[in-house]
């Protein structure tokens, strides 16, 4: 009974590691796919408009809306606060930052045309 106590501390304590790199490396797939959601959604509306948006609340007004989901609401998302840092009519910075080091390791930056830069 007791080595298979020890058995399980052992595993645990072996095993633990893993998963939290899994939750991290999952967070930052998921604010990577979420930057690429919100390009496709810049670029579409360019593609309409002849411009981009100048605010991110106009990507979820239109109907139907360009995104289903405010990811600048200030709320985090999967581990992830997004920001609009430049929003002209002819460019844009969206990024996204892990709130902190256990929700993702880096921030993420998507510029125009979809270009994806890990920071």
């Amino acid at each position: 009974m007791v080595v298979v106590g020890i058995l399980g501390i052992v595993s645990a304590i072996v095993l633990l590691p893993n998963v939290l790199r899994s939750r991290l490396n999952a967070n930052n797939s998921i604010a990577q796919t979420t930057l690429k959601t919100i390009s496709t959604a810049l670029e579409t509306y360019v593609i309409v408009n002849n411009r981009y948006p100048s605010d991110t609340d106009l990507l979820l007004s239109d109907a139907p809306p360009y995104l289903q989901t405010d990811f600048f609401d200030g709320q985090p998302h999967s581990g992830f606060n997004y920001t609009a840092d430049t929003l002209t009519d002819y460019t844009y910075s969206i990024t996204a930052a892990p709130l902190n080091a256990n929700q993702g390791t880096r921030s993420f930056t998507m510029t125009t045309g979809g270009v994806l830069k890990a920071n």
